[in-house]
């Protein structure tokens, strides 16, 4: 058993592991919340809202239905 052998294996995995860490930590960073605009898709995902003649329509537009027919 070459103990010189053994420890530079265990050095070389140690580094691989620090590297790994420091990479899901990065990550764990850039997760934060984003600033700046967003991307295109998703800003119109967002102006587009509910579809016309959608089932779920809010309390407002519900009301002024209702109202409208007595």
């Amino acid at each position: 058993m070459d103990v010189a052998k053994i420890l530079a294996d265990l050095r070389q995995e140690r580094e691989q592991i620090e590297e790994a860490i420091i990479s899901l930590e990065r990550l764990v960073r850039a997760r934060g919340k984003r600033r700046g605009r967003p991307p295109a898709w998703l800003a119109d995902a967002r102006k587009r809202g509910r579809p016309p003649g959608s089932k779920n329509k809010s309390s407002s537009a519900a009301k002024t239905a209702g109202s409208s027919g007595n």
